[in-house]
Formats: structure tokens, C-alpha cells, sequence
């Protein structure tokens, strides 16, 4: 019986690829006998469209180059958060603490997706140089990554326990909860959390919270003891 019904969901399974692939299949021969029957204006109007869309995008790239966008940097007071997340439309920002070392952590990895992600401002703040922003967007635990969407505070990476809950997680990993939010454009799978840099066997970190002294927030880190 058991047998009987794998060998239906398998016949079920095999249809549905083959009626994609046949749609994929029409669509492309679509494509083609548009191409077949264009005339030299018409190729000509698509090349100027095409010409067109690559203009605007660097028009584009630009713009956010000029905002700050395509490097991760420090910004030296809460006054300046107001500047920065006002004119971007989409902003990360890293609450640090210099000697907590998880921040070390959370800079490598977004240095590199600033990088990546234009369409994104990546910018850092000291949690010591900002208690009233601290206060009003209530960050008890550092490192957090507050994310910033036409102004407002739409979500927050609180310490690596959406990571993982370890301090091996990956580049991608970060990405994909980012995507999650919708903060960057991302191409990957959001239903599904990347594997890469994962270690066979490894051990996830167990996050132990300590109180700042002094402070009204937490640290996510081991190192905190001055």
C-alpha cells in the first residue's frame, strides 16, 4: 500500500516538472518568434530601451555612491543617524561597543555586503556615543543591527541567535536574514537559510548575556569585562 502511494506521488511529481518545463519550453519559443518577426526599427527601439535602462541604472549607482552607499562606515554621532537614514531608503546600522567582540565579527561580515549591495547604506554607530538613540529604539543587547526602511525601524538583528546562534556564521547567512527583512535585494531563496561556510559537526555557540555595567543594555559577547 505504502509503495502504491510513493509510486503516485512520483508519477504526480514527474507531471508537474514536465508540464514547467513545457511552459518554460513555450515561453521561450514565444520569445523568439518575437525576435524572428522584428523589423531593423523595432531592434533598434529595443537596443535604445535596453541603452536606456543601463543609463538609468548607473544614473542609479551614482546617486546611492554619492549618499554614502558601497562601504561600510562609522558615523560619529546619533545626530548624524537622523541625516544618514533620511536620505536613503534603506539603511543598516551596527550598534557596536568597541570590546565587545562580536561586533569585530558583525563588521567583517558587513563590510563585504556593503560592498555588494548598493541599493543599501551600511553604516555603524557606538552605542557610548548615542544613549538617547539606544533608549528610543530600545537595543538592550549589543551587537544589534537596527534596519532602517524610508526612515523608520522596520526590524532588528539582535545578537546571532537569527544567525545560527555561533560566531561561524556565514557571509550568506547574514544576507539571507537581511533579505528576509527586505532591507537588500536578494536573489536567494528566502524560505530556505543557506548552508554555506557551515562546518560538518560544528557546535552552535551558546550566547551568554552580560550586563553592561553602567549601561541599560546587554552584550552578546564573552569579552565585556573591562
Amino acid at each position: 500500500m505504502a509503495s502504491q502511494s510513493m509510486e503516485i506521488v512520483a508519477k504526480v511529481l514527474e507531471q508537474q516538472v514536465l508540464h514547467s518545463a513545457r511552459l518554460v519550453e513555450e515561453q521561450l519559443d514565444a520569445e523568439l518568434e518575437k525576435l524572428e518577426q522584428m523589423d531593423e526599427d523595432d531592434l533598434e527601439r529595443l537596443k535604445e530601451r535596453r541603452l536606456e535602462a543601463l543609463k538609468k541604472a548607473q544614473k542609479q549607482k551614482q546617486e546611492w555612491i554619492s549618499k554614502g552607499h558601497g562601504e561600510y562606515r562609522e558615523i560619529p554621532s546619533e545626530k548624524d543617524f537622523f541625516a544618514e537614514v533620511k536620505e536613503s531608503k534603506n539603511v543598516v546600522c551596527h550598534f557596536y561597543r568597541d570590546s565587545t567582540f562580536r561586533c569585530k565579527i558583525l563588521d567583517k561580515h558587513l563590510n563585504v555586503l556593503a560592498k555588494k549591495h548598493l541599493e543599501t547604506k551600511f553604516i555603524k554607530l557606538n552605542v557610548e556615543k548615542a544613549p538617547f538613540l539606544t533608549e528610543r529604539l530600545r537595543i538592550k543587547v549589543i551587537p544589534t543591527l537596527a534596519l532602517v526602511k524610508d526612515g523608520k525601524t522596520k526590524d532588528y538583528v539582535v545578537g546571532f541567535t537569527d544567525l545560527g546562534n555561533t560566531d561561524e556564521f556565514s557571509t550568506e547567512m547574514l544576507e539571507w536574514r537581511l533579505g528576509c527583512s527586505g532591507i537588500i535585494n536578494y536573489s536567494g531563496n528566502l524560505l530556505e537559510p543557506p548552508t554555506v561556510g557551515q562546518k560538518p559537526g560544528s557546535k552552535f555557540t551558546k550566547v551568554e548575556k552580560k550586563t553592561i555595567r553602567g549601561k541599560g543594555y546587554d552584550s552578546d559577547s564573552e569579552s565585556d569585562d573591562d
